[in-house]
């Protein structure tokens, strides 16, 4: 006879008592087990491959008979698919357990530590803050193999929203970088960022104000006339960003170690570098002059252009803006702006082919063709190409 709710409220152990619980079947495998304490549980019993098996069903009444009796039905199902109840329920657990493990949080710091060695400290942490700011609120305690597109989206947009357009297709790609590491170990199926970009609204490219080709010879008359009045420190540090159109950061944390007077050659070390690969700038004739000169502001201090403030600090970027901006050339020109300047200038006027250009400036190899080229130096034909440079400003100077 099946059982109904009150004969599992009512049910007793074995009299007189015994160390078996007391069996009541309700039909097609089910069972209340009350257990000689008093405590019932539910049973299912199965045969799977040939073998008698039983599994746990929950604890009455927290599991009530109507309850118990629909994980029989779905139990009875999984045998007739030929599947094991029992396998199942724990490949149940350990998928729960794995996702509430894998939250996106977790797996992005998983993420996160594993780049550290391709990162700067300061990149490193920039990217864990705006996680931290921007993600992990609205994605952060997801397991990351739930989280949708719409999801991400919304994410995304939330920063979008209040303006920062380019930080959420920063932190768009990032997530992407996250989800592309979850797949690869295994943790998710797909990509949810996969064309989200599409969504968003673009972000126009803002390149570095530089001067013109033509521009160039009043540039350096003001620079050499010097109404401006600036520090000859600073003067000799816009002729030399100007003579190897290295980055500003390269520039003004340049120390006297890094150059070699007799080979005239300055070496930039990998960490000091975007690309994190160590670069070489051949200094021509010029370029060594100046250098020679600012040994005698730098003294003995291991720093080519140190702080005038503080000696012991370089010089700061905001000294090669003002200085540029003294000499009337805000919003038309900036450090970086030498670079943009020298590659138009030396293809435009010297002649020389984009890929050696682009070498000397240490650019990051943006196709094929450029990675290929990315294994050449070209190092006899930049030593020549920085000398002629030197050369053609000193002539457009005395025009």
């Amino acid at each position: 006879m099946k059982l109904n709710d009150t004969k599992c409220k009512n049910a007793k152990p074995n009299d007189p008592p015994s160390k078996s619980p007391r069996k009541l079947a309700d039909g097609q495998g089910l069972y209340l087990w009350v257990m000689p304490n008093g405590a019932k549980y539910w049973r299912f019993s199965y045969r799977f491959n040939d073998k008698q098996k039983t599994q746990a069903l929950g604890v009455y009444p927290e599991v009530s008979l109507k309850e118990a009796r629909g994980l029989r039905t779905e139990a009875r199902k999984l045998v007739s698919e030929g599947k094991d109840p029992s396998l199942e329920r724990k490949k149940e657990r350990v998928l729960a357990f794995d996702r509430s493990e894998n939250t996106f949080e977790t797996v992005a710091r998983t993420w996160h530590k594993n780049r550290l060695v391709r990162w700067t400290p300061k990149y490193a942490d920039e990217v864990l803050r705006r996680l931290e700011n921007d993600v992990f609120p609205e994605l952060g305690s997801y397991p990351i193999s739930e989280i949708t597109p719409a999801l991400v989206l919304h994410t995304i947009r939330k920063i979008e929203e209040r303006g920062a357009k380019e930080i959420a297709h920063r932190q768009l790609q990032k997530c992407g970088e996250i989800f592309r590491f979850a797949l690869a170990e295994g943790k998710v199926a797909t990509d949810p960022t996969y064309k989200l970009s599409e969504a968003l609204e673009p972000v126009r490219t803002k390149n570095y104000a530089a001067l013109e080709v033509d521009e160039l010879p009043d540039f350096l008359k003001a620079l050499e006339k010097n109404d401006a009045r600036l520090y000859r420190n600073t003067r000799n540090a816009l002729k030399l960003i100007m003579l190897t159109f290295v980055r500003t950061s390269e520039l003004i944390k340049a120390e006297w170690k890094e150059i070699d007077f007799d080979k005239q050659l300055w070496t930039i070390p990998a960490h000091r570098m975007k690309m994190r690969k160590e670069h070489l700038v051949p200094l021509s004739d010029q370029a060594i002059a100046l250098l020679k000169d600012q040994q005698e502001i730098s003294g003995h201090r291991p720093l080519v252009f140190p702080s005038l403030v503080r000696p012991s600090q370089p010089m700061s970027n905001n000294t090669i803006l003002g200085a540029i901006k003294r000499l009337g050339y805000k919003g038309r020109m900036t450090g970086h702006g030498f670079r943009a300047l020298a590659m138009s200038a030396i293809k435009e006027k010297l002649g020389y082919r984009h890929e050696v250009i682009d070498r000397q400036l240490a650019h990051a190899p943006r196709s094929k063709i450029d990675r290929a080229y990315d294994r050449a130096e070209f190092m006899d034909e930049r030593t020549v190409m920085m000398q002629k440079w030197a050369d053609y400003i000193d002539e457009i100077q005395k025009c």
